[in-house]
């Protein structure tokens, strides 16, 4: 079945404001209302310039999926299980989930928000995460949500963290508080991109670190990132949080790896 982009955009693209606001304002006055990927169809700001068209190339994750990190499978599987990499993995966190594959569309989408501060994606971006997320995590108990920090020196160079901006509509949607100085990168590690698993999981060792004085007793807690690969990042994360305090640890993402 396919979703259609309404009406969870128009609502997202309220919830934050800020430099996304200002680059609506500005593409409104200099470029047409036209789709920033296919650019031959109509498209608006709050829809993130992306038009039906190339909607219908994205691939929502539905069941069946790993229970543990998210991964999607092909077949009838009708009871929960955990994929043969989550058995072998020392994890952290309780659970991961994605809102959508990262490929096509999505992954030129997040590409161009991170790395050429396309900003007006992310009400896009932000509606995929609000409308799997929001459903799910409502009829729990959560006490924060925390998004992956950045280095300083890379959210300098970036001029802001997408993961933090994301998490921020979803923290808005869900009235769940947002705390983004909870923990802090210490380490300038490389892209994660073109390394393996194992080099990833060893990048992100002692990357991260919970801020000084800061005590948790029992919290849980919804860790918010852009892309989930092989869990290397959140599942660091997770690990400081758990041994800071936290009493859970969960993951939602706007995408998942293959």
């Amino acid at each position: 079945m396919q979703l259609s982009p309404e009406p969870f955009c128009s609502r997202v693209s309220k919830v934050l404001r800020g430099p996304v606001s200002i680059a609506e304002t500005v593409l409104g006055f200099f470029y047409p209302e036209i789709c920033q990927i296919c650019g031959k169809e109509r498209a608006t700001p709050k829809s993130g310039y992306i038009c039906v068209n190339c909607w219908q190339h994205i691939q929502f994750i539905r069941p069946p999926f790993c229970a543990r990190c998210g991964l999607p499978f092909q077949g009838a599987i009708t009871t929960e299980f955990q994929c043969a990499n989550c058995c072998q993995l020392n994890l952290h966190f309780s659970s991961a989930r994605s809102a959508v594959v990262a490929k096509t569309v999505v992954l030129e989408t997040i590409h161009r928000y991170k790395y050429r501060r396309h900003l007006w994606f992310e009400p896009f971006l932000a509606d995929l995460l609000v409308r799997e997320a929001l459903p799910v995590v409502r009829v729990q108990r959560w006490d924060m949500i925390v998004p992956v920090p950045l280095h300083p020196v890379k959210e300098r160079e970036r001029e802001f963290n997408q993961a933090a901006r994301l998490a921020a509509h979803l923290g808005a949607a869900a009235g769940i508080p947002l705390r983004c100085k909870l923990m802090r990168r210490v380490l300038p590690t490389v892209s994660q991109t073109r390394l393996t698993r194992g080099e990833r999981t060893a990048n992100m060792s002692r990357a991260f670190a919970i801020r000084g004085g800061v005590k948790l007793d029992g919290e849980r807690i919804l860790l918010v990132d852009d892309v989930f690969t092989t869990g290397a990042t959140t599942n660091a994360c997770a690990k400081v949080l758990r041994q800071a305090g936290a009493g859970e640890v969960c993951v939602w993402t706007v995408a998942r790896g293959l």
